[in-house]
């Protein structure tokens, strides 16, 4: 049975649309932000300047309405020179006096029923509004002044009713805006706002556009970049300019890519050494069982023998190369707070048991240090098994510690066959061997290697002083990190007895160094006094 919907592989991933680029999505949101801004401010600006509209035409008709309560009060009949008699008289005099607004428009009422109209300049004619006039009729026989908003087919308005009472026949003078004109003058302010507003937008779109662009150009160069990237091709890094999270990113996207130049040249490194390396051992073990005749035990015995030897020295490679391998990674070291003291005297111990020497030590400091105290041993237990591979038995190997201008000096000094010159940064490249008398070639090579691993993680070097036939000193130079407050003055450095006259007296937070040297018997197992070697 088919199933519809399931494919044999992973479907291949689609490329994002051009609507969903980072810089599309800030655009966007900018102009969003910016279109919401401009809408939000001419919403209220236009509510605001519609209502002050509305009260500048109830303001003038206010006006109006005190000027004719005043012309009734103590106004005189132009033609009489008396006082007004007559509501007709008053409301009539009233309109002649009265120079209406532009959308502005007057009609004079008598018993309910037009009397009077506008002059023929006044453009807003109220009685030719049908609907307006039946509207007013109840207002104009009233007692009460209204100020109200009227609409008709027409248009809208804005009234005053001012009735005035004489006699049985009541009259009244009608004011009135056309409000919606008033508010179109005001429409067209705004409208040539929202041309002005579309046209900002365009205006922010366009210079927004090119400001992401150029913004988030460097990320577009970190995809590119990552998209070229592979185990072959890790030289590319990008530019960094300006001092912004951009160029924090663009910092973090080149040391990452030093990270992964580096752990992709230890894998290639690790390869071809195995490769390399590992091929010998087999191929020789390989021959001598091809050789083997086994119905000899001799023979058998030997290839045996021979096997055993070569697959213990293929595991001695394999863990070297792993020690390479993890030299970059963070926990390649663990520091923590080491005697340096204590630790010279276990490395003589252990380093006495190398071969047949004169073992001495010149200095031994009493600091502590944040260090690894395993790799350490390790590589100052290196240098010392080089030191008796490449010298003659009896001859004397020296050990020492000291601290010196906040620098940790471990070494060890030989009295060997040296090294050449041209020799010296050789010998610590993996699988380099200087010396080439066959002699001298029992291991792999990778035991300076690993020294300098080891020396590296603790942000220190190897340093070496080398003359050919007399001997060689490799050092260990390490940063000394804050610890505790070293003692006024150090005891017997290698006796262990307090109060001896071999401790020199020191100067508060300098760290004493004992030059001394002492020979030790490779047969004895007591060590310097009390003190008993394992």
């Amino acid at each position: 049975m088919a199933h519809h919907g399931q494919g044999t592989g992973a479907a291949p991933r689609r490329a994002p649309s051009r609507l969903q680029t980072v810089r599309a999505r800030i655009l966007g949101a900018v102009l969003a932000l910016a279109a919401l801004g401009l809408i939000i401010a001419g919403g209220v600006a236009y509510t605001a300047q519609r209502a002050h509209v509305d009260d500048r035409m109830d303001q003038s008709l206010t006006r109006s309405l005190e000027e004719f309560e005043a012309l009734a009060h103590d106004g005189v009949h132009p033609s009489t020179g008396e006082r007004f008699t007559s509501s007709d008289d008053l409301v009539n005099t009233a309109m002649r006096q009265t120079v209406p607004a532009p959308h502005e428009g007057m009609v004079g009422f008598r018993g309910g029923r037009t009397q009077w109209i506008a002059a023929t300049p006044v453009p807003l004619r109220l009685e030719d509004d049908e609907a307006l006039m039946e509207e007013l009729e109840p207002y104009t026989t009233g007692r009460v002044v209204v100020l109200r908003q009227i609409t008709t087919p027409e248009t809208s308005y804005r009234v005053l009713v001012i009735p005035v009472t004489d006699g049985d026949v009541p009259s009244a003078l009608v004011l009135a805006f056309d409000r919606s004109a008033e508010h179109a003058e005001f429409d067209q302010v705004f409208r040539t706002y929202a041309i002005i507003a579309v046209v900002a937008l365009l205006l922010i779109a366009a210079v927004g556009w090119l400001v992401a662009g150029r913004l988030l150009r460097p990320v577009r160069l970190l995809g590119q970049t990552a998209r070229r990237i592979s185990d072959t091709h890790t030289s590319e890094r990008l530019p960094v300019t300006g001092n912004d999270d951009v160029s924090d990113l663009t910092h973090a996207f080149n040391e990452m890519l030093d990270r992964l130049a580096a752990a992709f040249d230890a894998e290639h490194e690790l390869l071809d050494d195995v490769g390399h390396e590992l091929r010998t051992p087999l191929t020789i073990v390989r021959g001598h069982l091809e050789l083997m005749d086994p119905e000899d035990p001799e023979d058998a015995g030997s290839t045996r023998d021979l096997a055993l030897d070569e697959l213990d020295r293929m595991h001695r490679l394999v863990d070297d190369l792993m020690t390479l391998a993890t030299a970059g990674s963070p926990g390649f070291v663990r520091l923590e707070e080491t005697d340096l003291g204590r630790l010279t005297d276990d490395i003589l111990d252990k380093a006495r048991l190398l071969g047949d020497r004169r073992w001495t030590v010149d200095a031994r400091t009493g600091a502590t240090a944040n260090v690894d105290e395993q790799r350490l041993t390790q590589a100052w237990l290196q240098l010392a098994s080089n030191a008796v591979k490449f010298s003659a038995p009896g001859s004397k190997i020296t050990l020492g510690s000291a601290v010196r201008d906040g620098r940790i000096r471990l070494w060890v000094r030989d009295e060997g066959i040296g090294v050449s010159p041209d020799q010296l940064e050789r010998i610590f490249v993996r699988f380099a061997q200087a010396e080439r008398d066959p002699a001298f070639r029992d291991g792999a090579g990778l035991g300076l290697a690993i020294v300098s691993a080891i020396a590296g993680g603790h942000e220190g070097r190897v340093e070496v002083s080398s003359t050919r036939g007399f001997g060689s000193t490799f050092t260990l130079d390490l940063p000394l990190e804050p610890g505790p407050n070293p003692p006024a003055h150090e005891p017997d450095d290698l006796s262990g007895a307090s109060g001896s006259p071999l401790a020199p007296r020191s100067s508060p937070g300098v760290v004493a160094e004992t030059p001394l040297t002492m020979e030790i018997p490779v047969d004895s197992r007591a060590r310097l006094g009390e003190r008993t070697s394992s």
